[in-house]
């Protein structure tokens, strides 16, 4: 099963995360199947790649709870049923 899932990257106590697509097998920080994203928790930056996220979401990959908090606070589900 494919996952959308937080990757996390960056220094010690400055942690960033990159939401990528991955098998729901593979490690947190292993290699992804697709990079889909930035969040920055610290400063609440978030980029998506909204058309990509929507193309791995129809075909039926799972988002885990956090990923989805992040997805729909950005509306990307409105933009799946449009």
């Amino acid at each position: 099963m494919i996952r959308l899932r937080l990757k996390r990257f960056g220094k010690k106590r400055e942690v960033s995360y990159r939401i990528v697509a991955a098998h729901s097998t593979s490690r947190r920080d292993g290699r992804p199947l697709e990079e889909l994203g930035f969040f920055n928790p610290r400063t609440d930056e978030v980029r998506l790649n909204v058309p990509a996220i929507v193309k791995r979401l129809k075909e039926g990959a799972q988002p885990t709870d956090t990923v989805r908090s992040i997805l729909e606070k950005q509306n990307v589900f409105d933009q799946m049923n449009a």
